[in-house]
């Protein structure tokens, strides 16, 4: 269907260093360093990127399971918790979706949460780390 683009520029050592991240449509650019990804700094990261990219595929495809269903959604919500732990690794992904959906059911709803949480994209891209989503209607 499509190919999209990113790139990144890293300049120097691992913990002195430091780069910029750019997606290819120009929407974002952001600068990262050691500090920002494995401490508190300043700055952006992967896993920021990563968490972004699970919640928006996870929100359409939700909205598009919901819409097919006969329930189109006013609107899907979801924020992202990407865990980085030691190696480093990926080792979870928390989801945190609201939805506001007329007339649907719980039942329902809970059903399409998990087909899409099984095959958005990114979920799909994303095999290696636990993803984990509570959703609820509002």
């Amino acid at each position: 269907m499509s190919i999209r683009n990113a790139s990144a520029v890293w300049n120097g050592t691992l913990k002195e260093g430091n780069g910029t991240m750019k997606l290819g449509s120009g929407a974002f650019e952001g600068a990262f360093t050691f500090a920002s990804r494995f401490e508190e700094g300043p700055g952006t990261n992967p896993e920021e990127l990563v968490g972004a990219a699970q919640a928006g595929c996870f929100s359409m495809y939700l909205a598009a399971q919901l819409t097919d269903a006969g329930f189109p959604p006013a609107q899907v919500r979801t924020t992202a918790k990407v865990h980085l732990e030691a190696g480093p690794r990926i080792t979870l992904i928390e989801l945190d979706t609201e939805a506001e959906v007329p007339n649907v059911d719980e039942k329902t709803f809970q059903e399409k949460v998990d087909i899409s949480k099984k095959n958005c994209p990114i979920s799909l891209a994303l095999t290696g780390p636990e993803l984990r989503v509570v959703a609820r209607l509002v």
